[in-house]
């Protein structure tokens, strides 16, 4: 422990008997950390942050998803730093001021992708910071440099998301345009070689149809008509049973007769029906028994004797009609029989013909659908397109607008002062160790007995005298008003540089 102690007092007696080298190293250090720090330029950053809505009724009605906003807006995002883009905020911006030649520019650009950054904070919420380092701007001309960066950045922002969405839609509606522009001339020579076939074989040809189109939807029509036919005489039998049991004529006033009697009891058997009573009943076949004992009893008297009933009039009536439908269907499933039949023999007769004419009508039917089609999108398109131009899905807002920087964020320029002149007075002291290494001399009796291994007896003390005493009080002074004024530089240049920052601000 003893040995350590001497070493370190060996070391500062070295030190401080060479001290003035030690100030003139740390002087000389610190001069030149101290220009070079001062030559690196300060840079001002600033920041502003978007939020984008994506949300919009109208938008999702017609096909615009938020997944689609959320996509365009990442692609903005994403090209938003491109070279194409930071050569815009170059030549809007003081940084385009001394550029001349495309290489410039390309240097200028280089530089300013890495001072600008577009980070994605949350889904809709997006971060723009903008860096300007230009060491010939002063700080608070640097300062604003940034803020524009970063407005610029917004600008374009705003211009790609809503403008370059409407351009897009502009091509692609010209191309739309293009393409149902050649699909109306093919349609349209299709539609004249159509017609001068019809002309050409008018029997194999009729509304543009071909023979084959012709004979489906004459046979559709031929079971339309079988089902309405079956329908048609099932009614008639339905209305033939109802006419079976109800009687021509009911009994008069005031009359009565088998006929009068033989109405009241077909009354009293349906009345028995309606309440539910089935055929087996006593009463229903009481009832039945009377109806056929007096349907021979007006058997046997004769026409007349009653009045005519209405509901069997009505019947009838019902029953013509239903004939007259009847026959109507009858013949139209005959006409439709005789047009498959000559369709049929068409086809026969002229195979070649009807193989023409189907393959006419095919290709015509392509290109009717194919633009039906074009135009049905082309529409859909126009009018996505005026939502996102009259009725933008995506609403743009500037949550926190570019700042402007108070403070430099690099270089910490105080810590840097500090650091050269804690490494200056290390610079110092060094040299001075240094060179009482490699002179010849013992700071202790302790060293000298160690390096000559014979014991030392004694020491002798340096004594001064008044005038010595006096010159070196007078070097000590000289030495603290020099170590003095090198701590009286560095606090000048703090105070500088918070002024200048105080400039900024």
């Amino acid at each position: 422990m003893n040995s350590i102690l001497d070493e370190a007092r060996a070391a500062l007696f070295s030190v401080w008997h060479r001290r003035w080298l030690a100030l003139a190293v740390a002087w000389g250090v610190c001069l030149l950390g101290w220009l070079a720090v001062a030559t690196v330029p300060n840079s001002y950053e600033s920041k502003a942050r978007i939020f984008v809505q994506l949300d919009d009724a109208l938008a999702e009605q017609i096909g615009i998803g938020v997944g689609d906003r959320k996509r365009d807006i990442e692609r903005v995002r994403q090209t938003l730093t491109s070279a194409i883009n930071l050569e815009k905020v170059v030549r809007a911006t003081r940084l385009g001021d001394s550029v001349v030649t495309p290489k410039q520019m390309e240097a200028k650009v280089l530089l300013l992708g890495k001072a600008v950054k577009v980070v994605s904070q949350q889904d809709n919420l997006f971060e723009i910071s903008g860096t300007s380092t230009d060491g010939a701007l002063s700080d608070a001309e640097s300062a604003k440099l940034a803020q524009d960066i970063v407005q610029k950045l917004i600008d374009i922002f705003r211009e790609e998301n809503l403008a370059g969405g409407r351009g897009e839609m502009t091509e692609t509606l010209e191309f739309m345009n293009q393409q149902l522009s050649d699909r109306q001339k093919q349609l349209e020579a299709a539609e004249q070689r159509r017609l001068a076939f019809e002309a050409k074989n008018p029997d194999s040809a009729a509304g543009g149809a071909s023979l084959v189109q012709r004979m489906e939807a004459t046979r559709a029509q031929l079971r339309g008509i079988d089902a309405d036919l079956a329908a048609a005489q099932s009614a008639l039998a339905a209305i033939n049973g109802q006419i079976a049991g109800t009687p021509q004529s009911l009994a008069g006033a005031g009359g009565g007769g088998a006929k009068g009697a033989l109405a009241q009891a077909l009354q009293d058997l349906a009345s028995m029906r309606a309440r539910g009573l089935t055929d087996s009943h006593p009463d229903v076949i009481a009832a039945k028994n009377q109806v056929a004992a007096l349907r021979q009893a007006a058997a046997a008297e004769g026409p007349g004797g009653g009045v005519p009933n209405p509901a069997y009039s009505s019947l009838t009536s019902i029953r013509a009609q239903k004939q007259a439908d009847l026959l109507a269907l009858q013949s139209r499933r005959a006409s439709a029989q005789a047009e498959l039949a000559q369709i049929g023999s068409q086809q026969t007769a002229n195979p070649e013909v009807a193989a023409e004419a189907q393959r006419i009508s095919r290709d015509y039917d392509v290109l009717k659908q194919q633009y039906d089609k074009l135009l049905q999108d082309r529409e859909e398109l126009r009018l996505r397109g005026q939502v996102e131009t009259e009725r933008s899905a995506v609403k743009f807002q500037v949550i926190d607008p570019p700042t402007t920087p108070r403070s430099p964020i690099a270089p910490n320029r105080p810590l840097l002062l500090l650091g050269v002149l804690i490494v200056g007075i290390g610079a110092g002291v060094a040299a001075a160790f240094a060179m009482g290494q490699l002179r010849s001399t013992f700071q202790t009796t302790q060293r000298l007995e160690k390096a000559l291994g014979l014991p030392v007896l004694g020491a002798i003390s340096h004594t001064l005298t008044d005038a010595g005493r006096a010159l070196r009080a007078k070097r000590l002074k000289y030495f603290i008003s020099a170590s003095a004024a090198l701590g009286a530089v560095f606090v000048l240049l703090l105070a500088s540089e918070f002024v200048q920052r105080g400039m900024v601000a």
